[in-house]
């Protein structure tokens, strides 16, 4: 039977296993960390801790939740990745919005593959029977600005499930969100190695042979017909490089910032984040109560259930990269203008409910969502596959995405991914 390995767990990891495993091939999946286990702690019981200063750097939070990874651009942007089986899934917000306006205009058609997802994969919007009072506030006062604001489809089986707690990006306890994991939880052919840190792809004689892995503290050479790199924006090329395929210069990375208020009881900490979503050129705004800003930024120093906040989530400029130890990622003259038309847009919203500007602050300005370092182009849109690489390696993660969406991408990964997967398989049935 012939073998195929996919590096890393997450979105298109899960996906691209599972369609490899459908087509045939005995598939492995290394993942370089654990099952996931969501937060267990009471959030209250760190609230001493918090108001004595002492978290003051946002990658302390590895600590408490080494789930959840930091990395540092020099310029102190944080970037945030999920490292376990799941891959980030297990840490987003469950956003189900599909955004493939510039693979489309590479020529890239996936509307087969996301009318697949829509039976395979649960979305629902069936969720504003849980929205407060506030939150209906907030949808009024987008339309009255006219920011055309829609119901956010989010990755549920069963909408009644989410008791609401407001701890999506923490792992959900509850079972309501789906994660990627469950694509592959009961697949035959699939099985999922832990702990499997991939350090590079072996190419010999113009084709990939296998990985070279770090496993229990010992360096491995797995073998296989087929390779799938799916270990993310920031681990793939990384890989790639190690390998002798070097990445191009050109990540992005959706940065995030919150325009938040003091607003006594507004609950949004127990609200299901991004309950709906406003689209405009170059990014979204949604509501969202960010803990990263409350425990490690200065501003968000009151209750965590009396702060309102307004999240901005943007398309940055295709300038950056990341050597596995730094993460340089400057944000260039247009990536401001845009934040500033955001942030602009966020006044109007929360003035409509009665915030003057002066009554303001930030959140801390992080993000989360790595990408582009290895672009499709125009060249690849029939095959998906890049010249440079072998042609049983393949890329299955926002690696391949030509730019920033300013938008959550996990579903756009997946469509992406089962059709990669698909031609990998195709090409390789011998």
């Amino acid at each position: 039977m012939r073998k195929a390995i996919v590096v890393g767990s997450g979105a298109g990891g899960c996906m691209a296993a599972k369609e490899l495993a459908a087509c045939g091939l005995s598939v492995t999946v290394l993942e370089a960390g654990r099952a996931f286990k969501p937060f267990a702690w009471d959030m209250d019981k760190l609230e001493p801790v918090r108001r004595a200063g002492l978290f003051f750097d946002e990658r302390m939070i590895s600590l408490l939740f080494p789930e959840m990874r930091i990395d540092k651009a020099q310029d102190g942007l944080v970037h945030v990745v999920g490292r376990a089986v799941g891959g980030t899934t297990a840490l987003a917000t469950g956003n189900a919005l599909r955004y493939d306006r510039y693979l489309a205009d590479i020529g890239i058609d996936l509307d087969a593959e996301f009318a697949e997802l829509e039976t395979e994969v649960p979305q629902t919007t069936e969720h504003r029977a849980g929205w407060s009072e506030l939150t209906e506030r907030l949808f009024t006062a987008f339309e009255e600005v006219g920011l055309d604001p829609q119901v956010t489809p989010k990755f549920m089986d069963d909408a009644s499930r989410c008791v609401a707690c407001g701890n999506c990006v923490l792992g959900c306890k509850y079972g309501a969100k789906w994660t990627a994991d469950r694509l592959i939880s009961d697949a035959d052919g699939v099985t999922v190695v832990e702990g499997a840190s991939v350090e590079q792809v072996v190419i010999e004689g113009g084709r990939a042979t296998g990985v070279v892995a770090r496993m229990q503290g010992k360096t491995e050479l797995i073998a296989a017909d087929v390779v799938v790199l799916a270990a993310g924006g920031l681990g793939t090329p990384v890989i790639l490089d190690a390998s002798g395929i070097p990445a191009t210069p050109t990540l992005f990375v959706d940065p995030v910032l919150c325009v938040a208020t003091r607003w006594e009881g507004a609950g949004l900490d127990r609200q299901l984040p991004m309950p709906f979503v406003s689209e405009q050129p170059d990014f979204i705004l949604s509501p969202y109560f960010d803990w990263l800003s409350f425990y490690f930024n200065r501003s968000w120093r009151m209750p965590h259930g009396d702060i309102m906040s307004i999240m901005i989530k943007m398309a940055d400029a295709s300038v950056g990269s990341y050597d596995g130890r730094h993460l340089d990622k400057p944000l260039v003259d247009s990536d401001w203008e845009t934040l500033a038309r955001a942030v602009d847009l966020s006044y109007e919203v929360l003035e409509r409910v009665g915030v003057p500007r002066e009554k303001t602050f930030f959140g801390t300005l992080n993000a989360g969502h790595p990408g582009g370092c290895f672009p499709l182009t125009p060249a690849e849109a029939d095959t998906l596959h890049h010249a440079s690489l072998p042609d049983n390696l393949y890329v299955a993660d926002a690696s391949l995405l030509p730019r920033s969406m300013g938008n959550p991408p996990i579903l756009t990964i997946m469509a992406l991914a089962k059709r990669i997967a698909r031609r990998a398989a195709e090409c390789h049935s011998i």
